[in-house]
């Protein structure tokens, strides 16, 4: 009786496609046989090829963050969202390659390498520590900035409406913001006389909103005692700091650190019993006393709409970069009372969202 025997195996180093691996027997030589043979390599070479397109034509976004997928778990789902409304879903016609560099900012330039030598047709980055080294790392693969503090100043595009390079995206300048939050700092603590600013000087535009809090300080008749933190070391030793400087309260400005560290400053704030604003309403959402600024998780969302005109073939040298069209104003009430503080009525009501 005559048999065949036709294996397939896959092999490690083939990206998983089916190889013939040994037709054997003397059926082979059988006009009949040979029919069937012819079929069944065909099913799988086309099984393989339809394979290999597939992964060819699948669209891969590499994805920049100086944080945890936890501490910033609802921006990445706003990009997702962003995603979905445009029709891509993430594992099925879209690839999203993560690195998170969980605080470790020195590790910035090593994940942006990654993500060019695997040839991610777009790179999304969360903020300015993070655009940085995307830039240094690739001036081909276009660069979506979901946020920047000053896209212009910062040397990433020529201009907000004709970038002109490789990088566009969405811009959260506002320098007035900074004066505004002491403002809002003062009004919720009338006695505030010395505020205890925490920034991080390395962080691109912070000149900007240095000037502008400067303005406003001299207005409200508040001095400010500014205290730069680079790393979590210097976390502990800001708050020291602040109690020799008799701050009544603290302001943080934008900053990866700042926002790599959100919890151990909070907790921190809370257990000096200092009234405190952030620049991310994630802060407060995590048990700070209150946040003001753009609407980050709406930008991030945006953010989905230029990696999808890029896809499409749009260049980002003509793609305009956005301002920040949403602000939003956050307090937490429990907060207030863990270091008995009482929020002005006059404030409470202008609060976009309060948390009790």
């Amino acid at each position: 009786m005559n048999r065949i025997w036709i294996r397939f195996f896959v092999s490690p180093s083939s990206n998983r496609k089916p190889v013939l691996s040994i037709v054997e027997g003397s059926a082979i030589q059988n006009p009949k046989w040979l029919g069937f043979v012819a079929f069944v390599v065909a099913f799988v070479v086309c099984g393989a090829v339809a394979e290999a397109q597939q992964t060819a034509t699948t669209p891969r976004i590499g994805y920049l963050n100086t944080s945890s997928f936890s501490a910033l778990a609802e921006r990445i789902e706003a990009f997702r969202q962003g995603l979905r409304e445009l029709g891509y879903v993430e594992g099925k016609n879209i690839v999203i390659e993560w690195r998170n560099a969980e605080g470790k900012l020195d590790r910035l330039p090593q994940f942006a390498s990654e993500l060019v030598n695997l040839k991610v047709d777009v790179i999304v980055t969360t903020g300015p520590t993070t655009t940085r080294p995307a830039k240094e790392a690739t001036s081909t693969i276009p660069i979506v900035m979901a946020q920047d503090t000053d896209p212009v100043g910062n040397g990433f595009v020529a201009s907000l409406a004709r970038p002109g390079g490789n990088i566009t995206g969405l811009s959260s300048l506002a320098p007035e913001l900074s004066g505004k939050r002491l403002e809002l700092l003062k009004e919720t603590v009338p006695r505030l006389s010395r505020t205890a600013v925490f920034w991080t000087s390395t962080t691109p535009g912070s000149a900007h909103m240095l000037n502008d809090m400067e303005r406003a300080a001299a207005a409200l008749a508040v001095k400010l005692q500014f205290l730069d933190i680079l790393g979590t070391k210097d976390i502990d030793t800001a708050f020291r700091n602040a109690s020799k400087g008799h701050a009544d309260a603290v302001l943080v400005m934008s900053s990866g650190v700042a926002a790599a560290h959100r919890s151990q400053i909070k907790e921190l704030t809370i257990k000096n019993r200092l009234p405190a604003i952030y620049f991310r309403s994630e802060f407060v959402e995590d048990g700070g006393l209150m946040s003001y600024g753009a609407n980050f998780t709406d930008m991030d969302r945006r953010a989905a709409t230029y990696v999808d005109k890029i896809l499409k073939g749009r260049k980002p040298a003509d793609l305009p970069v956005e301002q920040p069209i949403k602000f939003e104003f956050v307090v937490n009430l429990k907060a207030a009372k863990q270091i008995g503080l009482t929020i002005p009525p006059n404030v409470l009501v202008r609060a976009d969202r309060v948390i009790k």
